[in-house]
């Protein structure tokens, strides 16, 4: 079981499944969804309609159709509005429920994007540290999901998962398992 956190193109991970971070109709949009849409093809968001949208916070799956990934799990995540409205606790619950929803469904390695810290303005730093942190608190107990892959879209979004990482396992006093680049 590990954690690992690359530069690259979500739409691209060969992965049992990969994380859309959606908004809450799930019938596409701009960013990292709009992509995902766009990479998968028309039968998605024919398969998102039947889902009647979902809850901040919660997860649900399609298949991945032209992806190289089985499924897709979308996941709409807070918007940020100060650190008030419990958007830590909706942020961290997006991650939880997308891997609940994963080893429900036997996949073995996950590919996550950054959840809400593009046009949803969470905090990239503080985004981070509650992404890795979850799932490192995940992974531990559990032997379902063996790989966990952070997709970082540009340099400064993988120096701060790269960072967080590092802090995670500084307060734990351990290695990481993997912290490949």
């Amino acid at each position: 079981m590990s954690l690992q956190i690359i530069l690259g193109d979500i739409t691209e991970q060969e992965a049992d499944a990969i994380v859309n971070a959606a908004n809450t109709t799930l019938l596409g949009g701009g960013g990292v969804d709009g992509a995902i849409h766009r990479a998968a093809g028309p039968a998605l968001l024919a398969e998102c309609r039947s889902l009647g949208g979902c809850e901040t916070g919660q997860a649900k799956i399609t298949k991945g159709y032209r992806l190289p990934a089985a499924y897709v799990i979308h996941t709409p995540g807070p918007v940020w509005r100060g650190g008030g409205q419990r958007e830590g606790e909706l942020l961290a619950s997006c991650y939880k429920s997308c891997l609940d929803l994963a080893a429900a469904h036997q996949c073995k390695t996950v590919a996550f994007p950054s959840i809400s810290t593009g046009v949803y303005r969470f905090p990239l730093e503080q985004g981070a540290a509650i992404a890795v942190d979850t799932i490192l608190a995940w992974l531990a107990p559990q032997d379902d999901v063996h790989q966990v892959t952070m997709v970082c879209f540009d340099e400064k979004t993988k120096k701060a998962y790269d960072e967080a990482l590092a802090n995670s396992f500084a307060a734990n006093k351990s290695k990481p398992e993997s912290s490949a680049c």
